[in-house]
């Protein structure tokens, strides 16, 4: 029974270990960006060793996989089902639009050194693409009310592309619009179309 119980003990520890890297690769992945964050500087902000951090995370996608998850479950995407309700084709993209760029202000500089790193790094970008449909699926129902094919229909998918792209949504912020002055432009732009 002593032994099943040291197991136990054992296993917790190797949880909590496993979470402080974990978490302190989150923190440094947000504050710095995955490129310039080294696993010395996970593991002093974790305090642990650089071959604990190895014996937790062998690969590097490894821990970038559940770091990216550690992210994600603190700050889950806007959720698209919530505007499939509305049917007015200018309420819709308002509201989708608005959520999407509070979660970008709320997260904006942890936003900003992951994605760049992601953009920049191949390796990184298998990452961003097992989100890819999440977002497919908010452009997707910020389309819905809109009617054409064809070109009209390309234009559209572009521009809400381009509406819901963080670096789009960032240089519009540091032309010195507000996140309601980014919603009339991108609403305009789409119902434009």
């Amino acid at each position: 029974m002593a032994r099943k119980y040291e197991l136990k003990r054992r296993a917790i520890r190797q949880d909590a270990t496993r979470q402080k890297i974990v978490s302190a690769a989150v923190d440094l992945h947000c504050s710095v960006g995955p490129m310039r964050t080294s696993i010395l500087a996970i593991a002093e902000r974790a305090g642990v060793e650089r071959p604990t951090v190895y014996r937790h995370f062998p690969t590097l996608d490894a821990l970038h996989d559940a770091s990216a998850a550690r992210f994600r479950a603190a700050n889950p995407f806007p959720d698209p089902g919530l505007w499939s309700e509305i049917a007015d084709p200018e309420a819709r993209p308002r509201r989708g639009l608005s959520e999407i760029y509070e979660f970008f202000d709320r997260l904006a500089p942890a936003l900003w050194n992951i994605l760049r790193d992601i953009e920049d790094t191949p390796s990184l970008q298998r990452i961003w693409a097992e989100h890819a449909a999440d977002w497919d699926r908010m452009r997707e129902t910020l389309a819905v009310p809109f009617n054409g094919s064809g070109v009209r229909r390309d234009r559209l998918d572009a521009a809400l592309r381009h509406a819901v792209d963080f670096f789009a949504w960032r240089a519009s912020r540091r032309h010195g619009l507000s996140n309601d002055d980014i919603v009339d432009l991108m609403a305009g732009m789409v119902r434009g179309l």
